[in-house]
């Protein structure tokens, strides 16, 4: 009777719950029977109203398995579901995936490793499976949360250790895919998820040997994926930014910063360049600009850190943009540059103030500070240079405007650097600084026109005196010149000063001289002129000056010189030589006899490249005399380690000279105009010079003109004109006044007749500015008392009248005023 009532009651049971109990073997080693699942699996598809109570049913005798660690039939369970999962899709599976899902996470709350790693396997299985309408209830937090949790197991067993982790990549990995695939998607992008998952992917990346492997993603045997965690987080994080969009960007790279921080990886910052190589090349190429700026809002957030971690993130930002460069790099340019110029001041600031600072500590912890504000400026600089030359040509001109303009510049109202607390020093380093950052930005510019890769607002400042008071800016400035100005990659050939025999043997390339140039020439070829004949006259030139003082003269001559500009040229090298002769500025020996190298090198390149044979005739008889009685006025000789100096110029014979009268019948008979010859180089004058703490122009070379008769000038002349080595000659003798009035005159007239429109307004310019200044001071002096108490006298009608002044509308000095 007890066993039919036993009967009787199983008979009773739902159909689901039979069929479910008949999978179960009596031995869970047997696994699965698969005959009685084949039944169960028609059941659910016939009649799928009944999943939701076959996963409820399942759910339960799993939950009761797992307390009682009867671990086969929790495999079984899983299994069972697992195949349910693939072979039904109706609208009705949604209850049953609940289940599903219930007992995944079941799994994954035991402390068991082997249930872990089944609740991973079943969980990726369904992540899978595509289903025919959203979930709109469905979320996937508490799986995040562990998924990540396992991604940093810290297991004794190394093995399992390994087995965990992987585990929680994968799991990773279908939450990520499921989630993209939902309706729902957004959700996994919430800052509290990304915040788990990036950090427990890059987690597991760092264990990667291999850091430098870059590129698309890597596509690893199916046994290196699945043994590797740091192969299959790199993936996973690939995949992860690969499917990330305009509006979750954000969220996914910022915990890389927070990661990249927590663990210091700034320094050394191997694995932060290999992670945002990896975010670069993975992500879509338009959002490439939210990584950059998201890598200089972080550079300024760490602006107060070592100099070392900086100078970590700023690489980061070259490597994003050598990547992003190429592609869209949106509105972030202007912003890049605008950034890191002012990351410049700062370091150039921190690096003064801790020299002022440790001025009394050790020497070694001073020079290491300075030593790493040094790597964080050629990071910086590196970045920008990089940055600039990867940008289309109308970019960069912008740029190149934009950097300029930050440049401190006496006299100029630009958007400069505030450089007033740095002193002298920071202002002649943050010059040094953007000098060699726009001299990277310009490198491999080509522009069609000379006017557009010189435009005024970019000649005037890059041409001012103020970037003249060292020779390492004057170097900087005219290498700039040569990006600009060589538009045919002749400067390689033109490398170093030295007389050339042949100039044919370099292949110089150049194309007919455009009306833009020669309009250029016009306007702004003054001021070229101007800036080599100054800086041929600093004292503390080097030979790499004279290098690049020769190579400037000979691509103006390549790329911009007609023959009116040969003229010019050749007026400029005869004043650079009476530099060297008068010495008026006391230039040094070797000073002297550079200027005149510089000379014999230059109108021997000239002479060949105009190719008149008289002119180069002339040329190479006076480097051939200059060879045998005076070799240290060629740069063979000059520029050596040993050379021997002469003591003086003065006793030198005029064969060692090119002579303005020998070059003009040379050139006269060729068809030059040589009437200019005659008229001495003088350079223009300008506002600035009158505003520069240097010496200026005005105290070395004076261009009086007297244009009004009977003006008593004659003490201005006897000490402004034109000293030539003739002039000297004649001076030693004292008779004759009369007829050096008339030279002196005759000269005046010349120059009016035959001299470039240029040097006559620059020489009236200069002498109505001077009027002007010296009438300000007059009337400085003389102006009017101010108001007082008492009151002042007016007479009206014949009466006097006084007008008293309140005290409280009288203006006082500020000096009277406390």
């Amino acid at each position: 009777m007890p066993g039919r009532v036993c009967c009787c009651c199983a008979a009773l049971r739902p159909r689901y719950k039979r069929l479910v109990d008949n999978i179960f073997p009596e031995d869970p080693k047997d696994g699965l029977v698969k005959a009685d699942m084949e039944k169960l699996t028609f059941y659910a598809v016939s009649a799928p109203e009944k999943l939701d109570r076959i996963g409820a049913y399942l759910a339960e005798r799993l939950s009761r398995d797992v307390v009682r660690h009867r671990y086969g039939y929790v495999l079984i369970a899983m299994e069972a579901l697992d195949q349910l999962l693939m072979a039904c899709h109706s609208q009705s599976i949604k209850p049953f995936v609940e289940s599903f899902l219930h007992m995944v996470a079941k799994l994954l709350e035991s402390g068991e490793p082997k249930l872990q790693v089944l609740g991973t396997n079943s969980f990726v299985k369904f992540a899978n499976i595509e289903e025919d309408t959203p979930s709109y209830h469905r979320r996937y937090d508490f799986f995040v949360s562990r998924f990540s949790a396992m991604c940093h197991s810290c297991d004794h067993d190394p093995e399992i250790q390994t087995e965990i982790r992987i585990a929680g990549i994968r799991g990773i990995q279908g939450v990520v895919r499921k989630t993209v695939n939902d309706e729902l998607r957004a959700t996994i992008w919430e800052p509290q998820h990304m915040d788990k998952i990036v950090p427990s992917l890059l987690f597991n990346m760092h264990k990667i040997e291999d850091i430098d492997r870059i590129g698309p993603p890597s596509s690893p045997t199916g046994g290196e994926k699945e043994e590797n965690p740091a192969l299959l987080a790199e993936n996973c994080f690939r995949e992860l930014l690969g499917r990330a969009t305009y509006g979750n960007m954000n969220n996914a790279v910022r915990p890389v910063f927070a990661h990249l921080d927590h663990h210091r990886l700034w320094d050394p910052n191997e694995f932060a360049v290999s992670c945002f190589k990896i975010i670069m090349y993975s992500i879509q190429a338009q959002y490439s600009h939210h990584v950059i700026q998201e890598i200089l809002g972080h550079l300024d957030v760490r602006k107060r850190d070592s100099p070392r971690v900086r100078a970590g993130i700023i690489q980061v930002l070259l490597e994003a943009v050598a990547i992003a460069a190429k592609g869209s790099i949106g509105p972030t340019v202007l912003e890049v540059f605008n950034t890191l110029l002012k990351h410049l001041r700062i370091s150039v600031d921190f690096e003064l103030g801790d020299r002022r600072s440790s001025a009394g500590s050790a020497t070694f912890s001073t020079s290491s500070k300075e030593s790493d504000e040094r790597i964080v400026q050629n990071a910086i600089i590196q970045t920008i240079g990089f940055f600039g030359s990867n940008l289309p040509d109308y970019q960069r001109s912008e740029i190149m405007m934009f950097i300029m303009g930050k440049v401190p510049v006496l006299g100029m109202t630009s958007q400069s650097l505030d450089t007033s607390h740095l002193g002298d020093l920071g202002t002649r380093r943050i010059q040094i600084m953007l000098l060699r950052s726009l001299l990277m930005v310009t490198s491999g510019y080509k522009a069609t026109t000379i006017t557009n890769a010189l435009p005024p607002p970019f000649l005037d400042p890059l041409l001012s005196p103020s970037l003249m008071e060292d020779s390492e800016l004057r170097q900087l400035v005219l290498e700039i010149l040569h990006n600009l100005i060589d538009r045919h990659d002749n400067r390689a050939k033109l490398r170093g000063i030295r007389i050339i025999p042949d100039v044919s043997d370099l292949k110089i390339k150049r194309d007919k001289i455009s009306r833009q140039d020669v309009s250029f020439m016009k306007k702004h070829g003054q001021q070229l002129y101007r800036h080599i004949y100054l800086g041929c006259k600093e004292e503390d030139n080097v030979q790499k000056n004279f290098e690049l003082l020769f190579t400037s003269l000979a691509l103006t001559t390549i790329e911009l010189a007609n023959e009116e500009v040969v003229i010019d040229l050749i007026r400029l090298a005869i004043a650079l030589q009476d530099i060297a002769i008068i010495n008026e500025d006391n230039l040094p020996m070797f000073n002297r006899c550079g200027v005149m190298a510089l000379v014999a090198a230059y109108l021997n390149f000239l002479s060949q490249m105009i190719a008149v044979p008289a002119f180069c005739q002339h040329v190479s008889k006076v480097i051939e005399t200059r060879s045998l009685e005076a070799s240290y006025f060629l740069p063979e000789t000059i520029f050596k380690d040993k050379c021997n100096l002469p003591k003086s110029l003065e006793k030198h014979e005029k064969d060692l000279f090119f002579l303005t009268n020998k070059i003009a019948e040379s050139l006269g008979g060729s068809g030059y105009s040589v009437e200019r010859l005659s008229v001495p180089y003088v350079p223009q004058v300008t506002d600035e010079d009158r505003l520069s703490r240097r010496k200026s122009i005005v105290d070395t070379v004076s261009i009086q003109v007297d244009i009004l008769p009977g003006n008593n000038t004659e003490d201005k002349i006897d000490n402004t004109e034109e000293i030539t080595f003739e002039a000297l000659k004649k001076a030693i003798d004292n008779n004759g006044l009369e007829e050096q009035e008339k030279e002196k005159r005759r000269l005046v007239i010349e120059k009016f007749q035959k001299a470039p429109f240029e040097e006559i307004a620059a020489q009236c310019e200069t002498k109505a500015n001077l009027l002007h200044d010296r009438l300000a001071q007059i009337l400085e002096l003389t102006i009017r008392p101010p108001p007082s108490p008492s009151g002042t006298m007016t007479i009206t009608a014949g009466h006097a009248h006084y007008q008293s002044v309140p005290v409280y509308e009288m203006k006082f000095p500020d000096l009277c005023v406390y």
